[in-house]
C-alpha cells in the first residue's frame, strides 16, 4: 500500500488541484509536442503533468504510450486514471440497459457487466461510468435506454449486480475495474423528457421512487458517484447541499469519490446560480465535488481559492486522498497500465464465448408484445423475405456502444440466413428510418418480395442516433413512412412478424391492429441478428418482460404502473368506463402495452398461491408459496412477478407495487413451488413528513403483472 499522506505532504498546491482534474484523451500526446486542446486552454507540459485523470483512449497500446509519458513527466510519479463510459459492453456489445433489464435477470447482467469489465481492463479502462441507475418514467427522454426502468426494486436488484461484477472482489485484478454509479439524482425525471432539463418533484417522492437506486448501489461498495446535469428543485446536483451533504454524506455515510460530468461545474454559472468559474468551483468542491470532468473551474480557480484562505488546504488534502486510495485500491503505483495489453484484448473480444453470452442477453431481453399464433415460424420454408430499414441493417448495437463496431454486428437477414442455409432469404429495405425519410420509392419492391413470401419479417424502428444523451423526442410514433410500409405488408401477407429497434417504448398503436405478431428487440447488440432468428424459428422461446410502459400517445408521458390512487380513477371495478374520471377522450389513461408484460410460445398457469400466515408482525416473516405450471408444449422461462397494494394509509400509495420477483424455468407441463418471503422493511414507505414508516394495516398481495391479476390474497401488518 501506498504511503497517502506522505505522499500528499510533498505536493504544491497546484500539484493536488491537478489530481481532481480530468481531461479527455485528446489533451494528451504520445510525444514532445502538447496537443491542440492543451495549447487552447493554455497548459504547459508541467501543468499537463500534474493532471490526474483521462476520460477516453484508443486502445490499450495508446493508453500505455500516454501513461509512460505522463509518469516521465511527473515528479510525483503519480499515474493517470483512465476512465470511460462502458455501458453495455465494451467491444463485445449486449443489449442496451433498458433491453437487458427486461430478462429480469439480474445475475445474467451481472455475467454481462464481468464480460464486459474484462475487456475494458485489457483495454486500458480503469473505471467506467456505470451503472446508469436513473429511474425513468417519460420515454420521450433518449437516455431510458442506458436505465433499468420504471421500478425502483428492479432498477435497485440490477445496479447492485452491475456494481459487483464491474468491480468483482478485488478492483486491482487484472479483469475488474472500478465503477461510477450515475446520475445522482433523479436525472430522468427530466421536465417534459428534454435532456439536462429541471427536475421539479417532492421529497417525499424523490425517496420513495429516485433515491433507493443509487443507495443500493453504494452499499454494493460502487467507488465513485457523478452528480446530474439538472437542477432538482432549483439547485443543480453538482452542487445541491440537499443532494451532496444531507442525503449522500449525513444520511448515507458515503466515503467514496465524486464526480462531476462533463461541463458541470462550469455549467453552474449558465445554470445562474453561480456569477463565475471561481464562484462555481467554490460551490462544487464545498459539497463534495472531488474531480471536475473537462471544464475549467477548478483548474483556474481552485488553487487560488485554497491560497485566499477560501478553501482550508486541508479539504483539499482530503479530497486528493479520496482519489489517490482509489489509484492504489486500483493497484495503479505497482501496475500503472493496470495489465492494459491488446493481445489479451484482441483473445476475449467477440470471442466464441462473448458472443454465445451477448446472444444469450439479447434473446432473453427481447419481449413478445403479440402474438396471434404467427410465431414461432416453421423452418421448412421455401422463402423468406426479410423488409424494412433494418433488415440489412448492422446499426443494431445502439449508442453508448463504447468501442463495439456496427460492421462486426449481426444484421436480421444474416442472421436467418445462418440458420436456414437451405431457405431462400431475400431482403428488401422499403424505406429509410429518419424524420425526414417520406421517400415511398421502396414500397413496390417490399411488397413484392411479401407477396412471394412463406413468412415475412418486418424490421422497423429508430436509428441509434435518436436514443442516448440529448436525444429527447417530442414524437414517440415510428420515424418517417415505416408505419405505413408495415401497414402496407402486413396487408399483402399475414404470415408476418414485426421486429422494433430502438432505445425507448415507441407509440405502437398505428400497427397494433395490423400486426398479427410484435416482437420489441430494443437495440440487442453484437449477436441481435442471431439472437432474432433464434426466436422467430423457435430455436429460443421469448421470456423478456417490459420494465418500461409503452404508450398509446405521447399525450400519455409521464406513464408508469406504479402510480397514485386517484380520488377518480378512469374506469369502475367492473371495468365500465365512467364521466369526469382520471383519464383522456381520446386514448383512456391505460399504456398500450403495461411494465411486466410479455408473452412466450408457451403457456403458464398460476395454479395456487398460499401464505404461511395472514399476519405479519415486525419481527416474523410471511412466507408465499406461488404453484405454477408450464401448461404448453414448449420448455419456457417466466417471470414470476409479486406485487403489493397497501389498501389505507396516512398517505396516498401506488395502485401496486413490485415486492420481488423470480425467473423461474419449466420444461413442458413440469410444475414448481416458487416462494417469496415478505418481512416488514418492504412495507414500509415515506410518509407526508419525510419519515420512513410501516403502519399497521391491510394489504393486498397478488400475482401477474401491473393491472394483471392471476391470484390475489391479503395479509395484515400487527404492530
Amino acid at each position: 500500500m501506498k504511503d497517502i499522506k506522505a505522499l500528499i505532504s510533498q505536493m504544491t498546491i497546484d500539484e493536488k488541484v491537478g489530481q481532481l482534474i480530468q481531461l479527455s484523451a485528446d489533451f494528451f500526446g504520445t510525444d514532445t509536442e502538447l496537443t491542440g486542446p492543451a495549447q487552447s486552454w493554455g497548459l504547459s507540459k508541467e501543468q499537463l503533468s500534474t493532471i490526474g485523470s483521462c476520460i477516453g483512449g484508443k486502445d490499450a497500446a495508446t493508453i500505455r504510450k500516454m501513461q509512460e509519458e505522463h509518469l516521465r513527466s511527473d515528479r510525483n510519479k503519480i499515474p493517470m486514471m483512465f476512465m470511460t463510459d462502458v455501458i453495455h459492453g465494451y467491444r463485445t456489445i449486449y443489449p442496451i440497459g433498458l433491453g437487458l433489464s427486461c430478462s429480469f435477470d439480474p445475475e445474467l447482467a451481472g455475467e454481462c457487466t464481468e464480460m464486459a469489465a474484462k475487456e475494458a481492463s485489457a483495454g486500458g479502462i480503469h473505471l467506467t461510468f456505470a451503472p446508469m441507475i436513473d429511474l425513468v418514467r417519460d420515454s420521450r427522454w433518449g437516455r431510458v435506454m442506458e436505465s433499468c426502468g420504471e421500478d425502483p426494486l428492479l432498477a435497485a436488484a440490477f445496479g447492485e449486480a452491475q456494481v459487483k461484477a464491474y468491480q468483482g472482489e478485488d478492483i486491482s485484478s487484472r479483469d475488474h475495474i472500478a465503477a461510477c454509479v450515475k446520475h445522482f439524482a433523479a436525472y430522468g425525471a427530466a421536465e417534459s423528457g428534454r435532456d439536462y432539463n429541471s427536475v421539479e418533484i417532492s421529497e417525499r417522492t424523490l425517496r420513495q421512487f429516485y433515491l433507493p437506486t443509487y443507495k443500493a448501489c453504494i452499499d454494493a461498495g460502487v467507488k465513485m458517484l457523478m452528480p446530474s446535469f439538472n437542477d432538482l428543485n432549483g439547485i443543480p446536483s453538482t452542487a445541491n447541499p440537499f443532494l451532496m451533504k444531507q442525503v449522500l454524506k449525513d444520511e448515507w455515510h458515503y466515503d467514496g469519490a465524486v464526480i462531476s460530468d462533463w461541463g458541470a461545474i462550469r455549467e453552474l454559472t449558465v445554470h445562474g446560480v453561480a456569477a463565475d468559474l471561481r464562484e462555481a468551483a467554490r460551490m462544487a468542491f464545498e459539497q463534495g465535488c472531488h474531480i471536475e470532468m473537462c471544464s475549467q473551474a477548478y483548474y483556474r480557480n481552485l488553487g487560488d481559492l485554497v491560497r485566499d484562505g477560501v478553501i482550508p488546504e486541508s479539504e483539499l488534502d482530503a479530497a486528493v486522498q479520496k482519489v489517490l486510495e482509489l489509484k492504489d485500491e486500483l493497484g495503479l503505483f505497482d501496475d500503472p497500465f493496470h495489465s492494459a495489453d491488446d493481445e489479451r484484448g484482441r483473445a476475449m473480444y467477440l470471442s466464441p464465448s462473448h458472443r454465445a453470452l451477448a446472444r444469450r442477453a439479447a434473446e432473453e431481453s427481447c419481449v413478445l408484445l403479440k402474438n396471434d399464433g404467427v410465431l414461432p415460424f416453421p423452418t421448412d420454408l421455401k422463402r423468406v423475405a426479410v423488409v424494412g430499414p433494418y433488415a440489412d441493417n448492422k446499426s443494431v448495437i445502439g449508442p453508448w456502444s463504447c468501442k463495439g463496431k456496427v460492421d462486426e454486428a449481426v444484421s436480421i437477414a444474416e442472421g436467418i440466413r445462418e440458420l436456414l442455409p437451405d431457405v431462400e432469404v431475400l431482403s428488401a429495405h422499403g424505406c429509410g428510418y429518419l424524420f425526414e425519410d417520406l421517400d415511398k420509392s421502396g414500397f413496390d419492391e417490399a411488397i413484392e418480395l411479401a407477396k412471394s413470401a412463406d413468412a415475412v419479417v418486418i424490421c422497423v424502428g429508430e436509428p441509434a442516433h435518436y436514443s442516448g444523451e440529448a436525444n429527447s423526442r417530442a414524437t414517440l410514433t415510428l420515424p418517417g413512412v415505416q408505419t405505413e410500409l408495415v401497414n402496407a405488408i402486413n396487408a399483402v401477407n399475414p404470415n408476418s412478424a414485426v421486429l422494433i429497434f430502438g432505445g425507448r417504448p415507441l407509440d405502437l398503436t398505428a400497427i397494433y391492429d395490423s400486426s398479427r405478431a410484435m416482437l420489441e428487440m430494443w437495440f440487442p447488440g453484437s449477436e441481435g441478428g442471431r439472437a432474432a432468428a433464434d426466436l422467430l424459428f423457435g430455436k429460443a422461446n421469448p421470456c423478456g418482460k417490459l420494465t418500461m410502459s409503452f404508450p398509446k400517445g405521447v399525450g400519455q408521458c409521464p406513464i408508469y404502473y406504479n402510480r397514485m390512487l386517484s380520488g377518480r380513477p378512469n374506469y369502475k371495478p367492473d371495468g365500465v368506463w365512467q364521466a369526469f374520471a382520471n383519464g383522456y377522450l381520446d386514448c383512456g389513461s391505460r399504456p398500450l402495452f403495461f411494465f411486466g408484460e410479455g408473452l412466450s410460445y408457451t403457456s403458464f398457469e398460476y395454479e395456487s398461491m398460499t401464505l404461511d400466515a395472514h399476519e405479519l408482525t415486525e419481527d416474523d416473516k410471511i412466507t408465499v408459496t406461488v404453484r405454477l405450471k408450464n401448461t404448453g408444449d414448449r420448455d419456457g422461462k417466466e417471470v414470476v412477478q409479486l406485487y403489493m397494494h397497501d389498501k389505507v394509509s396516512s398517505a396516498v400509495r401506488p395502485v401496486q407495487e413490485l415486492l420481488a420477483f423470480k425467473k423461474v424455468f419449466l420444461k413442458a407441463g413440469e410444475s414448481a413451488d416458487v416462494q417469496f418471503e415478505i418481512k416488514e422493511p418492504a412495507l414500509r414507505f415515506w410518509n407526508a413528513q419525510n419519515q420512513l414508516i410501516s403502519e399497521a394495516g391491510e394489504f393486498e398481495l397478488f400475482v401477474g403483472y401491473a393491472d394483471h391479476r392471476y391470484i390475489c390474497d391479503e395479509f395484515t401488518l400487527v404492530k
